[in-house]
């Protein structure tokens, strides 16, 4: 076997385990195991980012809608805040089926864009979207979006996998029948993603960051990654914003 042809077996192999998808395929499979990943850094920092900053909403009767919602992750502490109620959106059937296990008679709707043309118009008080937004090929019609069904002085919470960290070749990835899936991304900067918010009404309330730093090592030293760690050292690794929709002008 000359060369080239060796060169390109590997290759072949290579990409034969490591297969990106589209979100509503990649989520439909990864869905079954998604809520049992004991060890997995960007469910954790989410899970931090997320509770620092919904404690600073008075959910208590909010109408709240939860785009990407997935498995209802974090459901449990939305109701624990009194919600009037609690509605889900996401392009995973399989996502949306584990959400109905864990809540029964929740109400979710699976979309195949990002219009929501079945909400009303300022039907919403909260939105909340967390690791969704880099899965959105339009960012700038699905914060239009979010602005029309979001009542005056709503609010919004966004975590999401840090475009930096996208931008330099991270992916979301999990491993199935013994290959790596990645879900499609698509960067959308973090000063981009502000200034689509601030055109449809927006302002920023706080930011935050999480790096990838000594703190998060043990996560990479238990997954055998190190190499992934070195690589992507001192990088932002995930966001979040809170943000609240202005007045409309008289």
């Amino acid at each position: 076997m000359n060369m080239i042809t060796t060169i390109k077996k590997l290759l072949e192999k290579k990409a034969a385990l490591h297969t990106e998808k589209s979100a509503t395929e990649a989520y439909n499979i990864w869905s079954a195991s998604y809520d049992n990943q004991p060890g997995n850094l960007m469910l954790h920092l989410d899970e931090l980012i997320f509770s620092d900053l919904i404690k600073n909403i008075d959910l208590k009767n909010k109408r709240i809608a939860d785009i990407g919602c997935g498995t209802g992750r974090h459901w449990q502490k939305l109701y624990s805040g009194k919600p009037a109620l609690v509605m889900g959106f996401d392009v995973s059937a399989g996502m949306l089926k584990q959400l109905q296990q864990k809540f029964p008679g929740a109400i979710t709707r699976q979309i195949t864009d990002s219009l929501l043309n079945i909400v009303a118009n300022t039907s919403v008080d909260c939105i909340i979207t967390t690791l969704t937004v880099a899965h959105i090929k339009n960012i700038d019609e699905a914060i239009a979006a979010w602005a029309r069904i979001l009542t005056d002085e709503g609010e919004l919470i966004i975590t999401d996998f840090h475009p930096a960290t996208l931008a330099k070749g991270g992916k979301r990835s999990f491993n199935h029948n013994g290959k790596t899936l990645s879900v499609m991304n698509y960067v959308h900067s973090l000063e981009e993603v502000k200034r689509i918010f601030n055109k449809n009404g927006f302002t920023v309330i706080r930011q935050e960051e999480r790096y990838v730093n000594e703190e998060v090592k043990p996560y990479y030293e238990a997954q055998n990654a190190l190499a992934v760690y070195d690589r992507f050292k001192n990088m932002p690794i995930i966001y979040g914003l809170h943000l609240k929709k202005n007045h409309a002008a008289e």
